[in-house]
């Protein structure tokens, strides 16, 4: 009598202990089928600026479909695909304009943003027109810009898409580097400009490294796979200046999309 009673009661135990389980499994299954959404925040290099072929609704936000959220979104079926970047953007336009597409459903997150908080459109016009020692002084503005505000900036942006998207795999990409040293540019900015040039985008690159990685997103590093394809390299992937078209100075070709962004947010992702 007292062993069928032990083994009713450890028969109704493993039986609540496998709905327990069940029921567990079942809402992380759901959770994670549930959260399938991507959505693409950032500025221009996310936006598509330099690639063409924009999106006619997407205005003066020049979203691309050769830009690299597009050409994931187009491999990996997305249950929605929100593409909020936009040329020019700040970590201020993120915040008012950019966070709509964000919810519980959303699973992956990929974002380009600082590089316009930090004025590099301006360090690059100024080193181009005007002389090395005021370009220097450019770049070492930008330099103290990056230590004193930008961090607080990203946090801001950074904690703002947690809140709204929190099962959200989010990958924060960088900027590559602008030069090939001792490359194939004969004429233009001294060899001591850009060598500045590439560690300015360097001192960016490590300080929104080092915000995402204190809120637990990912860093997609973007310049091994642009390497060899600076400026100056004879195969680059960045435009040079443009002055018949200048918005899309500085700014990934289509290759510099699909051969250096895309691979990268892939392994991430």
């Amino acid at each position: 009598m007292r062993r069928s009673r032990l083994a009713a009661y450890l028969t109704a135990l493993l039986l609540a202990t496998g709905t327990v389980l069940t029921g567990a499994t079942a809402a992380q299954a759901y959770e994670t089928t549930a959260a399938t959404g991507y959505v693409a925040l950032g500025d221009s290099y996310s936006s598509g600026v330099g690639a063409g072929s924009y999106i006619s609704s997407s205005g003066d936000c020049k979203r691309s479909t050769k830009a690299y959220p597009h050409l994931w979104a187009a491999a990996h079926s997305p249950s929605v695909f929100t593409f909020a970047a936009c040329s020019g953007a700040r970590t201020s336009d993120v915040l008012a304009n950019q966070l709509g597409g964000l919810g519980t459903g959303t699973g992956l997150v990929s974002i380009t943003i600082g590089g316009n908080d930090a004025g590099f459109a301006d360090v690059m016009t100024t080193c181009v027109l005007q002389s090395e020692s005021t370009c220097l002084a450019r770049i070492a503005t930008a330099k103290a810009y990056v230590d004193s505000t930008l961090p607080g900036n990203l946090d801001r942006v950074y904690s703002a898409i947690r809140a709204k998207a929190p099962s959200a795999r989010v990958v924060v990409l960088g900027y590559p580097r602008f030069y090939k040293l001792n490359g194939n540019c004969l004429a233009g900015l001294t060899e001591r400009e850009r060598a500045a040039i590439n560690d300015g985008a360097d001192y960016l690159n490590s300080a929104i490294a080092k915000r995402a990685a204190d809120h637990g997103y990912t860093f997609g590093d973007v310049r091994p796979a642009f390497t060899g394809h600076e400026i100056c390299s004879g195969s680059s992937w960045l435009h040079s200046v443009n002055w018949l078209n200048i918005g899309e100075s500085y700014h990934p070709t289509v290759g510099g999309q699909s051969g250096g962004y895309l691979p990268v947010l892939t392994a991430a992702a």
